[in-house]
């Protein structure tokens, strides 16, 4: 069942750094390969980080960037990490560009706590999505404190800090 895995990022909290002197958390640099690092996973990983925003900012354009990375990746298998606040719309973005003979398996994640900060849920989303990507069938789905979602039937709740299904 192993194969190779495509990781896209695309900034969001999970990717956030303190920054001492300004005191806000900011982008510097992919935490992924370090958290793989630690996680030992053994899958063939090919990370790929178009962009560095956080998705309260991202564009139509760039959630389109993000559904061409998915098109064109060579591997069938993707995880996307995204911001909480609009991981569902591009991941709308995402099933729309795919298309119903879709070959992709991709597996939104992110993180309601930046993996650089103490108690985080990035390495748990991270782990989830890795393993929910090889076990689910071709389509768009993301996944967040260990429940599996599909595209169309989520929401975050921002009240409490958790994501839901709609229907």
């Amino acid at each position: 069942m192993a194969q190779d895995l495509r990781i896209i990022t695309t900034g969001g909290t999970f990717d956030k750094q303190y920054d001492a002197i300004s005191g806000e958390l900011t982008f510097r640099e992919s935490q992924l390969p370090r958290l793989l690092q630690q996680s030992r996973c053994t899958l063939t990983v090919h990370l790929e980080g178009p962009l560095a925003v956080d998705s309260l900012y991202m564009t139509e354009e760039q959630r389109k960037e993000v559904a061409n990375a998915c098109l064109h990746s060579a591997e069938e298998k993707v995880v996307i990490v995204h911001g909480t606040d609009t991981m569902c719309n591009t991941a709308r973005v995402v099933a729309e560009a795919l298309g119903k003979d879709n070959r992709h398996t991709v597996v939104f994640t992110g993180a309601m706590i930046p993996y650089s900060l103490e108690n985080s849920d990035a390495v748990f989303n991270l782990g989830c999505a890795i393993t929910a990507v090889q076990l689910l069938p071709p389509g768009v789905y993301l996944t967040m404190s260990g429940k599996i979602f599909t595209w169309d039937n989520c929401k975050k709740n921002k009240e409490k800090g958790i994501f839901e299904t709609v229907k």
